[in-house]
């Protein structure tokens, strides 16, 4: 039995040796590789936290004293020594432990806690809650420096530093990385702090200096490189944080366990708001994470252990964007993008490369994204922010005020939309079609595959006088549907039969769409499928669709609570159209995680589901299928 089979709670940490816990190291991080490998997952980033994790669960006594993690996918090792090390297997399964903390696995996880830069405000709250409660406990957040780049992180450490008596500490890892390396004047200090040749050369002199002291000399250097950064007062610039009236202490080494946790301690002892600065590695210890310069396995898919390669995986619907960014950067010399610390993952790594200083990175910082873009919209240039949908909810009075009462021409290409499966309830995009249909004179496309990615988007960024909306799913899109036809502005994929029943087939889901006209028609049941490519404003050729069938099915991969079925229903119920209506979408509740395509299957958003509820329907209503001679005859 190895020693990670041993730790049930983090007290078991208190009990080992240094040498146990050297071992304990090497232990979780085999693990983390070994878990990693067939289903992919936040690898880079709990390598960078082992021996930070050991050692502020040996210095602090959770779930007494609360630990709060920002961003909870730097987690996983926390999970192991928590408890979970022997579930660690079912990580981002059904059922399994999830990608980030969770308060149904266990009491030692306070928040959820995905989306970046919340952490401080959290702490801030227990602290308080603590203090007027009378309850003597600790709270610890754990917050990475690209969490610092957003402006919530900054606006709680404000109001931190005014509580001098509440025992709060704040650790950052700083490895110089959120997804990518981290950027702006925040970044830039940190590096300063790590990197200030002032330090380096002090700490030569004293060894140089207390070796030549008999005895006493080299175990006292010993003690201080322990503490290491500890020196800084008269050695960095850490007055960032000081002049917030915020204790400082580090930087430390963040993989010298040692060290940290005699950081750890020293700030206890101030029994107030302190800052431990953690200089720690992303990937440390796994050399394929080391050596990759995208994102040092940030986030992986499933990989070969051996080599760190990728498994082969296809085309995703983000591919479709960024090659046609590349290609509209070349004839639009007005185009420019932003993200927010996601130039990978949202696909604008490859419009980066070819237009460098046509792209800006903000941090984690999605207001700022949003209201940036605003600016360059009015100065001449037309933005594309990329971005996920579950991150643009952030941002959503800056779409409002900012960018739609000014009319500017801004498009928010929101991938990741609809339900993404594993990363769990936070990280679903399901909400985007509901909150962004009260924005006056903003417009939504959904495609449904990736020739309509590269299309929708080419209309997008031609409107100039209003934001527009791209909305991609994660994964890989099915085939290209081909329209047959074109009411409106509305594709039609498939029209069969009489007309009975309508399927309007939002996005991705038009592909579930044909599918349910398949087997409509194998019962007899004439059928038209059509794709509105635009659904906000709704395309009022639908009304005229609508009023011609007998029941109109709508099929959306959003909430169904104000989403395109909801809107639609309004502007039929507006016209005075009253054929029956069937709305499909996802239920207005947190998904735990899973598979996308088991999700969608739970929650009935899959063709035999919808399929049958429609004959179900029909059926009751007094429909009777074709006889099979006369379907016969009419094929």
């Amino acid at each position: 039995m190895g020693l990670l089979e041993q730790v049930t709670s983090p007290a078991d940490l208190r009990d080992l040796t240094d040498s146990q816990l050297e071992a304990l190291a090497s232990e979780i991080r085999d693990e983390l590789v070994r878990t990693c490998a067939p289903r992919g997952g936040h690898l880079g980033p709990n390598l960078g936290v082992v021996e930070l994790t050991l050692a502020i669960h040996r210095t602090f006594d959770s779930p007494r004293d609360r630990i709060v993690w920002d961003t909870g996918h730097q987690a996983y090792v926390h999970k192991m020594v928590t408890g979970r090390a022997t579930q660690f297997d079912s990580l981002r399964t059904e059922g399994g432990l999830s990608g980030y903390p969770n308060r149904r696995e266990s009491e030692h996880d306070i928040v959820e806690n995905s989306h970046a830069s919340t952490s401080l405000s959290y702490a801030d709250g227990l602290a308080k809650a603590y203090a007027l409660r009378g309850e003597d406990r600790y709270v610890v957040a754990v917050i990475g420096d690209g969490a610092l780049t957003g402006g919530m992180a900054w606006e709680a450490l404000n109001n931190i530093a005014m509580g001098k008596d509440r025992k709060l500490v704040m650790v950052v890892n700083d490895n110089g990385r959120s997804y990518q390396p981290t950027v702006g004047g925040l970044a830039s200090h940190l590096a300063t702090l790590r990197t200030n040749p002032r330090y380096e050369e002090m700490l030569d002199l004293v060894k140089k200096r207390l070796n030549q002291v008999k005895g006493v000399g080299p175990a006292v250097y010993d003690a201080l490189h322990a503490m290491k950064k500890g020196m800084k007062d008269a050695l960095a610039p850490q007055g960032m944080f000081e002049d917030l009236g915020l204790k400082y202490v580090g930087p430390i080494d963040g993989h010298d366990r040692q060290a940290v946790e005699q950081a750890l301690v020293q700030a206890k002892r101030f029994r107030g708001p302190v800052i431990v600065h953690v200089i720690t590695h992303k990937g440390f210890g796994y050399n394929p994470a080391e050596r990759n310069e995208t994102d040092q396995f940030h986030q992986v898919g499933a990989f070969d252990v051996e080599t760190g390669e990728s498994r082969p995986a296809g085309r995703i619907w983000t591919d479709f964007f960024s090659e046609e960014m590349v290609a509209l950067g070349r004839v639009r010399q007005d185009l420019v993008g932003i993200t927010a610390a996601m130039l990978y993952p949202v696909g604008l790594d490859r419009f980066a490369a070819a237009y460098p200083d046509r792209v800006f990175d903000v941090g984690i910082a999605e207001q700022h994204a949003v209201t940036s873009a605003a600016g360059l919209a009015l100065g001449g240039l037309h933005p594309v922010v990329a971005i996920y949908a579950t991150f643009l909810n952030r941002a959503f009075d800056q779409v409002l005020m900012d960018v739609a009462l000014h009319r500017c021409g801004v498009t928010f290409v929101l991938d990741r939309a609809g339900v993404t499966g594993t990363d769990g309830p936070s990280h679903n995009g399901m909400w985007d079609l509901s909150v962004l249909q009260v924005v006056p004179g903003l417009r939504i496309a959904v495609p449904r595959d990736g020739a309509r990615v590269r299309e929708l988007l080419r209309e997008a960024v031609d409107v100039s006088d209003a934001p527009t909306v791209v909305r991609l799913p994660k994964g890989s899109p099915a085939e290209d549907i081909p329209a047959i036809d074109r009411v409106g502005g509305c594709d039609v994929l498939v029209r069969r039969g009489t007309k009975e029943v309508l399927v309007v087939g939002i996005g991705s889901m038009a592909a579930v769409g044909v599918e349910v006209a398949e087997r409509l028609e194998a019962q007899g049941i004439g059928v038209t499928v059509v794709d509105p490519r635009w659904v906000k404003p709704i395309d009022p050729a639908l009304v005229g669709l609508a009023r011609d069938h007998r029941l109109v099915v709508s099929i959306e991969d959003n909430g169904r609570v104000g989403g395109v079925g909801s809107a639609l229903l309004q502007l039929l119920t507006e016209e005075g159209v009253t054929t029956p209506f069937s709305l499909h979408g996802i239920p207005q509740e947190f998904l735990q995680h899973a598979e996308r395509q088991a999700i969608l299957n739970r929650i009935g958003l899959n063709a035999q589901t919808i399929a049958r509820g429609v004959v179900e329907r029909l059926a009751a209503e007094g429909h009777e299928p074709l006889p099979i001679t006369e379907r016969a005859a009419r094929d």
